[in-house]
Formats: C-alpha cells, sequence, structure tokens
C-alpha cells in the first residue's frame, strides 16, 4: 500500500485541494514506480521525486491491534539518500504557502530545506516524527509544529496526557520561538497553541478501524486550510474532520479522504479555552 510520511502529508494536501509539488527519493524497483504513479494519480508534481539504483524504495511495517492502533517499524532505503540542492529548492519554494517536512528523510537535509525556506520567506510547517531533538537555530525558523503526545513529551520535556498537559508543553515549545503548535491527542482531539493562548479542540466519536496516517492526514488539512487563509481554530477543526475520516478505514494512502468527504462530515464540539 503506498505510504511514508511525506507521500502521506503530499496526498493528504492534494486531496484538500492544494497544489504540492513532492521532493524526494525512492529506489529503481516496482515499489518507487508504484509509489510515483500513486502520487501523479493525486495530481503531484513529481519532477523533484528522484530515483536512486543503489538503494530499493523505504518500507514501513505496520502491525495494528485491535483497537485501531499501530506500532510501526521503518526501513529507510532510498530515503536516506534524500540529497537537497539548495538553490533547486529555493526555485520550487516560490510562491509556496508552506513547505511541510518531517524527520523520515536524513536530518541534515531536513535542516537545509528548513533554512532554505526561511531564507525565501516560506513558512515551514515541522512534523517532528519520528521523533528526534530539534536544533536549537531551527525552531525560530519553524511557524507550526504538529506532535502527537510523544513528540511534545520528548521535546517539551513536560507531560502531555491532558489537554491541560499537552497546552503546557505546547507553550513551551512556543517559547522557543515556534508561532504556532499543534499537539494532537487522538480520540481526546487536538490542543491549539499560538499567542491567543491555547484551546481544546475535542474528536468526534467514531470506531477506529486503522489509525495509520491519521496524523498525516490531519497535518494536510491543516496545511491546506492554513494556506487558503482560514483561521488556525478552523484549520484544526478541519484537521480533525479528516482524520475522522482517515481512521475508519484501513491502510495508509488508501485511507485519506477527499476535500468533498470532508465537508460532508459531522462538525467537532465547539473548541474550550484552556
Amino acid at each position: 500500500i503506498p505510504g511514508g510520511k511525506g507521500a502521506n502529508q503530499a496526498v493528504s494536501c492534494a486531496r484538500e485541494g492544494a497544489q504540492v509539488r513532492m521532493i524526494g527519493c525512492v529506489g529503481d524497483d516496482d515499489h518507487g514506480r508504484a509509489l510515483r504513479q500513486a502520487l501523479e494519480r493525486d495530481g503531484i508534481d513529481t519532477e523533484a521525486l528522484r530515483t536512486d539504483a543503489a538503494e530499493p524504495t523505504g518500507t514501513a511495517l505496520i502491525m495494528v491491534e485491535d483497537s485501531g492502533q499501530n506500532r510501526i517499524v521503518m526501513i529507510a532505503g532510498a530515503n536516506a539518500r534524500v540529497d537537497l540542492d539548495a538553490t533547486d529548492l529555493r526555485t520550487r519554494l516560490e510562491g509556496a504557502a508552506f513547505l511541510v517536512t518531517q524527520f523520515e528523510t536524513p536530518m541534515a537535509q531536513v535542516e537545509r530545506a528548513i533554512a532554505v525556506a526561511h531564507e525565501a520567506g516560506c513558512k515551514v510547517l515541522l512534523n517532528p516524527s519520528p521523533v528526534q531533538a530539534i536544533a536549537e537555530p531551527l525552531w525560530p525558523k519553524i511557524d507550526t509544529l504538529v506532535v502527537n503526545e510523544i513528540e511534545a513529551r520528548t521535546l517539551s520535556g513536560l507531560g502531555a496526557d491532558s489537554p491541560q498537559e499537552a497546552a503546557a508543553a505546547g507553550q513551551a515549545m512556543r517559547a522557543r520561538g515556534i508561532a504556532r503548535v499543534v499537539v494532537t491527542l487522538g480520540a481526546r482531539g487536538a490542543v491549539a497553541v499560538d499567542a491567543d493562548g491555547a484551546r481544546h479542540h475535542p474528536a468526534l466519536v467514531v470506531q477506529a478501524v486503522d489509525t495509520t496516517a491519521a496524523g498525516d492526514t490531519f497535518l494536510g488539512a491543516l496545511a491546506t486550510a492554513l494556506g487558503e487563509g482560514q483561521s488556525f481554530d478552523e484549520a484544526v477543526r478541519l484537521g480533525i474532520r479528516a482524520a475522522a475520516l482517515c481512521i475508519q478505514q484501513p491502510g495508509a494512502q488508501p485511507s485519506i479522504p477527499q476535500r468533498e468527504a470532508v465537508l460532508r462530515s459531522p462538525l467537532p464540539p465547539d473548541w474550550i479555552p484552556l
């Protein structure tokens, strides 16, 4: 099944109506060709998706519990061979609302991409997953940070097991220079933190089948809504609606909904100030 965090996020953005360019690396194998074709079917520009004959395409082995929760083992493969050209990236960022990135590609390349986007005046939306430390100089270059409970705990040093704890963790991360932080809490929704304070956005109640790609789906809806000029809270609510549809279907990219389906879905409960 087509997947990968960056690819899932690209697909989610595209299905929400964004114009998307994907930068990455796949192997010269059937999996790589399948991934490229899947992205192109969603209208994603793959000109900067490089093929490397020396490594197989990256693979994730996903174990899903009866509750719908998942555990993922990743074999990086060609993902570890991503090599950004700063000049080319700067050109591709012209007119972009966001550079969206995560940590399934080498950290040195992520840091280079964030630096180039910051210099070019393009906002950065970071999902630091799989979680590892963010270098101190990078924090002020990030506009929007999207983390789950484990990532919030690791990066802030604070608990994030409740909306109140997530709000405190989000405030601690904002204090390092980030404009906006979202802490996703699974079935408890998400906490949005910005200059106006913290708000708890409750989740919709649904039957979870497979939570794979739920975070990526949320992020794509959030990024697209922010790029359209919607408010931070409106964008978080759209992300919650998209993720709720995603977890009711198995698989990664096949479960990511189209914008039309998201807009037909129920509205989540009103947000609660923290």
